[in-house]
């Protein structure tokens, strides 16, 4: 849960989302589905420290159950959200959703939300990590050799800034 946790919540969210740029995460919204506090839709906006950058829009889609827990999101265009919000059509807003996969690891004392069982102890969890990122606007580009490095640092710093805050030194 303490990995669930970390993930979805908008105000530890620029330890680790780099495309924060060390703005601050307010969420706007928040749409309950289910009775657990987790499972939830959720309109985040980033307000950038730089002023010269624009504001965006995160959609998220956070989960959890005693089998896995998933923290899915996607950047939004704030004038197609604004449109959508406003009763247009949300065919229009182009979505590329990333997030991420916690499941225990399978040591003793895992459950599947990562908590301890009843004898106090807790297991670790296994973190799979997902990106979608559109390199090029032209479908038939190929991908080159400077956008898959970009794309492979934004993988290995992310993850480690999430083992950083969390203290992870079995990661």
């Amino acid at each position: 849960m303490r990995v669930f946790d970390f993930l979805r919540d908008e105000n530890s969210r620029n330890e680790w989302y780099i495309l924060s740029n060390d703005g601050v995460v307010q969420e706007m919204a928040h749409i309950a589905n289910g009775r657990d506090t987790g499972n939830c839709v959720s309109l985040l906006r980033v307000n950038s420290a730089n002023s010269s950058q624009t504001n965006m829009l995160i959609l998220q889609y956070s989960c959890t159950d005693p089998t896995a827990s998933f923290v899915i999101y996607a950047t939004v265009n704030i004038v197609a959200m604004n449109v959508v919000l406003n009763g247009g059509d949300p065919d229009y807003v182009a979505l590329l959703p990333s997030g991420f996969a916690i499941l225990p690891d399978g040591s003793s004392g895992s459950t599947g939300s990562g908590m301890a069982d009843a004898g106090g102890s807790s297991g670790g969890s296994l973190l799979t990590v997902a990106f979608q990122i559109l390199v090029d606007s032209i479908p038939t580009a190929k991908l080159s050799l400077g956008s898959v490095a970009t794309v492979n640092n934004l993988i290995a710093c992310t993850v480690e800034r999430i083992k950083v805050s969390l203290s992870c030194e079995n990661a």
